[in-house]
């Protein structure tokens, strides 16, 4: 069986009729889950309840303390945005505190049994800065998920490849300075949020950034995990593995101007498995909901038929 962490909760943040980042994202992902041929293989679990695992511990490691707390007041007043891209509900607080705890139990689920885990939350996280959200995210999951990971006996290094078609600017800003965790991404240039350059390496060599080409296909995307992904974290030795998993880079997707296609990720999911069986996947990206569930298909089938 393979965890889905899942809540109705996450489709209270509300962006507006017209945003892209939507609930309906996680309703066509859903949908498409139990949809599959090997839907009963997957086990649906709900995030721990913030008030039974306090998550502030993590955030406050990861974001200044005025920024959680000007969120929560922005929600508290009914709402409003952070930047022309990123909206703040009644409910986005709240919502965006289950969705760290629900990446917190995927690394519980992950350490514990040695297999994937897959995340199906919103508001998505790796743009988030440590002062300030931004790029549809609130608070950065990634982050706060591979410092409570690192908190757990055992685990020393965390690795976290970003395969959104957008750099992971914020998660790169945060972890950087760990030399206890690597990041990777993969990512169109030029396109927001602008960063990503291949010169930056980290205070440790621990950055790794590919930007590509608009219309990059698997053709181009192959060859990169083959020799710079996979050596990268393979050379790191990572005890866990967080793939920040956005799946805007498919050819349908109105946000990006690449050519993959849904079944691309399944290959994707291959390389990652042949590194480690420790991998928590997280939603990210991913915008044209037919490709979007379809992509999380491929993901979710390439682990499943290689579970123990």
């Amino acid at each position: 069986m393979l965890p889905i962490i899942y809540s109705d909760e996450f489709l209270l943040h509300d962006t507006g009729y017209f945003h892209p980042e939507k609930p309906e994202r996680l309703t066509a992902i859903k949908n498409a889950l139990k949809a599959a041929p090997w839907t009963d293989q997957i086990e649906w679990k709900t995030p721990t309840p913030v008030d039974q695992r306090d998550p502030m511990l993590y955030l406050q490691r990861v974001h200044d303390p005025s920024y959680i707390n000007g969120v929560r007041a922005l929600s508290n007043r009914g709402g409003g945005q952070i930047d022309s891209d990123t909206v703040v509900s009644p409910r986005t607080y709240e919502v965006a505190l289950l969705a760290v705890s629900a990446w917190l139990d995927g690394v519980d689920s992950v350490l514990t049994t040695g297999e994937p885990a897959f995340v199906l939350a919103r508001p998505p996280g790796h743009h988030a800065l440590r002062e300030v959200g931004m790029g549809f995210c609130i608070f950065n999951n990634e982050a706060c998920a591979a410092s409570y990971a690192l908190d757990h006996p055992g685990v020393n290094r965390i690795a976290i490849l970003d395969w959104d078609v957008h750099h992971g600017n914020g998660t790169q800003t945060i972890v950087q300075g760990n030399p206890r965790i690597a990041y990777c991404s993969l990512h169109q240039f030029p396109l927001f949020p602008g960063t990503g350059n291949t010169s930056e390496h980290g205070k440790y060599n621990n950055v790794l950034n590919l930007p590509m080409l608009p219309g990059s296909t698997m053709a181009d995307y192959q060859p990169l995990f083959e020799h710079k992904v996979i050596p990268f974290l393979s050379n790191f030795q990572p005890d866990l593995l967080i793939v920040s998993a956005g799946y805007d880079a498919t050819e349908d997707d109105p946000l990006a101007n690449m050519r993959l296609q849904p079944e691309d990720y399944g290959v994707f999911t291959k390389y990652c498995l042949q590194l480690t069986r420790r991998i928590l996947f997280g939603l990210e990206g991913g915008y044209d909901l037919n490709s979007l569930g379809r992509s999380v298909v491929a993901t979710i089938e390439s682990c499943l038929m290689n579970m123990n």
